[in-house]
């Protein structure tokens, strides 16, 4: 609420009626975000309901409905919640603007796909793509078993993150050999020669995850 004194505006105590009406319709798109922030930023600080009640000047149960996304705020509000956090009014909105692109995969799946090794008795399984972006990771989980042969390395633009999850092998960058196994991780720069060099415990998975 606003009041006029003496020619100066002064914000007063807003009531929790006159925080925010109750969404009729179940709550909206951007009362689930400012909830979800709200909530992420309070439990960041270690605070509980009651002490964000005490910073913001609004009761415990209104805490509780703009964490549940039952309550629209008001920019006074809006303002109380950002102070009381000590953020930007803004990061209250964060994610709001669009929806982005996510790939979910569960165990066991994902896209089998052909590559050099594949002639080799090496499987490759892309675990996720997003959709127009050029700078996207590219995880693969690839698995080696006594089908499987070395075969002339990998160079490609970029870089690549391997983590061993089961097995033992040799694994060559360059002119360097290193030998992995599970728990073993390896970055490199995907312009050097690299792959598998001896494959001595099978089966064996990794984790690449390559970025261009």
């Amino acid at each position: 609420m606003i009041n006029h004194v003496d020619g100066e505006t002064n914000l007063t105590a807003e009531s929790d009626a006159e925080a925010g009406a109750d969404t009729k319709d179940g709550p909206g798109k951007l009362e689930r975000i400012i909830a979800l922030q709200v909530r992420h930023y309070r439990r960041a600080q270690s605070l509980s309901s009651a002490e964000l009640a005490i910073r913001t000047g609004l009761s415990k149960a209104m805490i509780s409905k703009i964490e549940s996304a039952s309550t629209s705020c008001s920019l006074t509000t809006l303002q109380r919640l950002a102070d009381g956090l000590k953020i930007p009014v803004t990061a209250l909105f964060r994610g709001a603007d669009t929806d982005r692109d996510a790939t979910f995969t569960r165990n066991g799946e994902g896209s089998l796909t052909v590559r050099s090794g594949t002639q080799h008795g090496h499987e490759y399984r892309v675990l996720g793509t997003l959709k127009g972006r050029t700078d996207a990771l590219e995880p693969t989980l690839v698995t080696l078993t006594d089908a499987s042969d070395v075969f002339p390395l990998f160079q490609h633009p970029g870089t690549e993150f391997i983590y061993m999850l089961s097995g033992k092998m040799v694994y060559g960058h360059g002119a360097y050999e290193y030998t992995m196994e599970a728990g073993d991780s390896l970055l490199l720069d995907g312009e050097g020669p690299h792959g598998p060099l001896e494959l001595l415990e099978l089966p064996i998975r990794f984790l690449a995850v390559t970025a261009k």
